[in-house]
């Protein structure tokens, strides 16, 4: 292993190393200070950013490729563990790094002598790990393990005000959409070993036909639009903001909500073999973009008025990619994950400024969007603004095609499985009562 493999390495290990050092100290009765938290967090995401601008100098010329052993193999079908660092993975690393630096940083002031300080630091670098695994995964049999372990750490983050029951209920919430747009990707990742043999990224898209490269496409689509909350998922998204600031900011204005364009930039050629794939992205982004716009402007709080315009934004980077405009979508990407997680942070701060002007301005302050509004007639404009306030009414349409029937569903498992446990106890009983009752015989 050579040294940009090595700091590759480092890169996506150091975060789930952390946690799982402070989550066996912690069970084993030792809790950290606040202080020692804040300087280890800092420690890692510093070394790791200057890891991966050491790396950086040898992507352009060959991305840096880590093969280890298979996790297992049964017949042709093999799981492989590979990382892989190339032009597309590099920013999306180095925005990870950064921005969970600052999350660190900000969150030993924001949330100090909070009960869940230990708490929240231990998913942030569960999360930074999740995210690292997914942008350096070489194939998508890897990626879901990252995926999958960001979207888990989202809704735990989202419930982390667990004394109060609308944070829970708003994070099982945001799981089961969640749990409904990931059967996409793992039916992807099936359909990509039937067709081509394998899933990695540097394998055989091309030699798809149209009909195979169109089903890809769309069962990627729905997966991406899921975990970026486009239209239909849209409706989770501003429940998702119960969440400490910290969180939503690295969540929904930087990392996560950035995840689902990631996967539709890798799977690039892909879409490419597909025009029915492209436009459908193009379309899911444009009607996200305006759905996005248009609820933006009725949001009564600052963190879900900001959670809207990062749905807008991400809406026009799937438009990119529909395109075809690869690099041009990962400029904007990045640009849009730091401005809006700075914009994330300090929205406390920006409303008590906003209070200042309005006072100042001796609550004269002129509102925004009157030209736009002047376009439309009177009646339209109340219509919409009542669309706009139950936010398009993809909530009723979450619940009633996606929510409900997997509660439904996880309830009828519960009982089959309440009642195949069931069995078992009483069996073991039974055995039990007829040992001790053979040795009570024997005894005599």
């Amino acid at each position: 292993m050579d040294l940009s493999q090595a700091l590759l390495l480092f890169i996506v290990l150091a975060p789930g190393v952390v946690f799982s050092v402070i989550s066996l100290l912690w069970l084993v009765g030792w809790v950290p200070k606040e202080r020692v938290l804040s300087a280890t967090t800092g420690i890692v995401f510093a070394a790791s950013i200057f890891a991966l601008a050491a790396i950086s100098w040898n992507v352009g010329a060959a991305p840096v490729v880590i093969k280890f052993r298979d996790w297992f193999a049964v017949g042709q079908y093999d799981f492989p563990l590979v990382l892989m660092a190339d032009r597309l993975s590099v920013p999306f690393l180095g925005m990870t790094v950064v921005l969970s630096g600052l999350i660190g940083q900000f969150s030993a002031t924001y949330l100090h002598r909070d009960g869940g300080f230990l708490r929240f630091y231990l998913l942030l670098h569960l999360f930074a790990f999740g995210s690292l695994l997914a942008f350096a995964a070489a194939s998508f049999d890897l990626l879901i393990g990252g995926w999958e372990v960001v979207g888990i750490t989202s809704v735990l983050l989202i419930a982390f005000f667990q004394q109060r029951p609308a944070p829970v209920e708003n994070a099982l919430r945001v799981f089961t959409i969640y749990r409904a747009s990931d059967i996409g990707l793992l039916l992807v990742v099936f359909a990509m070993h039937q067709w081509a043999g394998t899933a990695s990224f540097a394998g055989r898209f091309p030699q798809l036909t149209g009909a195979q490269a169109a089903v890809a496409g769309l069962l990627l689509l729905f997966a991406a639009a899921g975990k970026a909350a486009q239209i239909p998922f849209s409706g989770w998204l501003p429940r998702a903001m119960e969440g400490p600031t910290p969180s939503s900011a690295i969540f929904y204005g930087g990392i996560s909500i950035h995840a689902g364009p990631y996967l539709l930039l890798r799977a690039q050629p892909l879409l490419a073999h597909s025009g029915m794939a492209s436009a459908l992205v193009i379309v899911i982004g444009v009607l996200t973009a305006i759905h996005g716009t248009i609820v933006g402007r009725a949001t009564a709080d600052a963190k879900t008025s900001l959670a809207y315009a990062s749905l807008t934004q991400v809406g026009v980077i799937f438009v990119e990619i529909g395109i075809g405009w690869t690099w041009v979508a990962v400029i904007h990407t990045v640009g849009h994950a730091t401005g809006r997680t700075l914009q994330f942070l300090r929205a406390p701060s920006m409303l008590h400024d906003y209070h200042q002007m309005h006072s100042a301005a001796g609550g004269e302050l002129a509102p925004t969007g009157k030209h736009l509004d002047s376009l439309f007639p009177e009646r339209f404009q109340l219509w919409l603004y009542r669309w706009a306030l139950d936010r398009g009414h993809l909530d009723t349409v979450l619940d009633r095609l996606v929510v409900d029937p997997l509660v439904r569903l996880s309830r009828v498992f519960a009982k089959l499985d309440g009642i195949a446990f069931g069995d078992i106890r009483s069996r073991r009983e039974e055995a039990a009562i007829s040992l001790q009752a053979g040795s009570g015989v024997r005894g005599d």
